[in-house]
């Protein structure tokens, strides 16, 4: 029998960076790739969010959805508590934020005044706004 090696390993343990995925944009007039994307990660409506680990995977496919999600690391106790409402074991329906998204709106980054992208630790005040 082979030994693996330790990067063959399967890991067991629980990671400790957790990205919170917020769906921003609507699904007119997108990409069927996109469309996809963020049907695989489980967003398929606006103002859902999603916990998901912090893994090269899901930063390829956030990376192919950037524009019409915002999202952020989000530290284990918030998940947890972000997870006491969830619908599944991890999709949470959110309202829209109180006193809007941005001053910029849902059509530009989060760097030029507007709610997309990577928006950092951030992103958790953002959910704040949205949990009533």
């Amino acid at each position: 029998m082979r030994k693996l090696k330790a990067s063959q390993k399967n890991d067991t343990k629980a990671p400790d960076t957790y990205y919170a995925v917020v769906r921003v944009r609507g699904t007119p007039d997108i990409r069927k790739e996109i469309r996809e994307s963020l049907s695989i990660i489980g967003l398929k409506k606006p103002n859902h969010c999603i916990i998901i680990p912090k893994t090269p995977s899901y930063d390829g496919m956030i990376k192919k959805i950037k524009d019409y999600v915002t999202w952020g690391e989000v530290s284990k106790e918030f998940a947890d508590k972000l997870l006491k409402n969830a619908e599944t074991d991890k999709l949470v329906r959110l309202h829209p934020p109180k006193k809007g998204h941005g001053r910029k709106g849902i059509k530009l980054a989060f760097k030029q005044g507007g709610s997309l992208g990577y928006r950092g630790e951030k992103i958790s005040e953002l959910i704040e706004r949205m949990m009533c």
